[in-house]
């Protein structure tokens, strides 16, 4: 049999400090963003408005950061997570410069992280990854954890290590675009009037469509992504998991639920951080996704006037309509309709 062929990393060929300079950059297009506003609804102004954008003070017109993040994530999988287990969460994910329609993005990532699970039948890796452009510019950094099987149980596990995280990016590390002005910001083009002072933190907004997921949808969107990773493309492998069907990628689901939160968040322009995150439960083909919003913090950004942040947390649900969720969480733990629990942070213009 050839040698040629990769079967990923498994947990015991992560070490502390490892580097991995990821393959395949990708070069952005129209098609892409055509594409992502098919299969997730997206609404959001700037990436969807050439004209708008450059009114705003854009050289050009932008990706939509989740697009760019999830492609990005993807030329991580075959190094990082291809024989994952599960993606469990993300932190202190940054946005120091936009991504362009145009722009060719490779990736990096070094392990922080390393702690086998008390089974010994897998561990769960940390890594910090950056998304570079073609000027050797970094677009974007993030933390992510992932459990990854182990090829052999009997292997001696490395020395634990738990990397420290912040709670949130702070108000003064937020990457706001220089060239960004929205003193005359025109709040017809979407569809809303409210802006950063009209949202209080303790502020509840449940989002009132729903999304159902269907196979091809999942499918084509991670093939987008070009995230090859087993357990949301290959039936017969998770058929005999305790799972026994394929999972939905992770991104898809935060996809999804920014794009239903676009009614009562038209005007949260971009994402410039996002915090921590967790999947909460699996989400699968079939799933019927809704979106609830609470606003934790709102704060002023140092020299500007025309712009502010909300902190903001995301939680997406399956099967059950915000108003019919009831508690988040119960006795510590997850209600099984709750699958994502997302912190992040958006930039909105203020009134003038």
């Amino acid at each position: 049999m050839s040698g040629k062929t990769d079967a990923g990393n498994f947990f015991e060929d992560f070490s502390l400090g490892q580097t991995f300079a990821h393959a395949t950059p990708r070069t952005l297009g129209a098609g892409e963003a055509a594409l992502y506003v098919a299969l997730t609804g997206s609404r959001h102004a700037i990436a969807n408005s050439g004209p708008l954008a450059h009114a705003l003070g854009y050289p050009a017109r932008p990706a939509d950061e989740l697009l760019a993040f999830h492609i990005a994530f993807g030329k991580t999988v075959a190094d990082i997570s291809l024989n994952a287990v599960a993606n469990l969460g993300y932190a202190d994910a940054r946005f120091p410069r936009p991504v362009f329609l145009g722009d060719t993005l490779r990736a990096e990532s070094t392990v922080i992280g390393l702690k086998e699970n008390r089974d010994g039948e897998a561990g769960v890796v940390w890594v910090r990854s950056t998304a570079i452009n073609q000027n050797d510019r970094d677009v974007m950094t993030w933390v992510r954890w992932v459990m990854v099987k182990k090829r052999d149980r009997a292997r001696a596990p490395p020395p634990v290590v738990v990397p420290t995280l912040p709670t949130h990016v702070a108000a003064r590390d937020l990457a706001v675009p220089g060239f960004l002005d929205c003193r005359e910001f025109e709040t017809a083009l979407t569809g809303s009037a409210w802006l950063w002072e009209d949202y209080q933190p303790g502020e509840i907004i449940d989002h009132p469509a729903g999304m159902t997921l269907d196979e091809s949808d999942h499918s084509f969107a991670t093939r987008l992504y070009q995230n090859p990773a087993r357990l949301h493309f290959d039936a017969r492998l998770m058929r005999d998991t305790a799972f026994g069907r394929r999972l939905v990628y992770g991104g898809h689901v935060i996809s999804v639920c920014r794009a239903l939160a676009h009614e009562g968040l038209e005007n949260a322009l971009l994402i410039a951080a996002i915090n921590g995150g967790t999947h909460c439960n699996p989400t699968f083909a079939g799933d019927t996704l809704y979106c609830r919003h609470e606003v934790l913090e709102k704060w002023e950004l140092p020299g500007r006037d025309d712009l502010g942040a909300l902190r903001l947390r995301m939680l997406g649900l399956k099967d059950r309509a915000p108003a019919e969720l009831g508690a988040p969480k119960i006795d510590g733990k997850y209600s099984p309709h709750v699958v994502l629990d997302l912190d992040y942070t958006v930039l909105m213009p203020r009134h003038h």
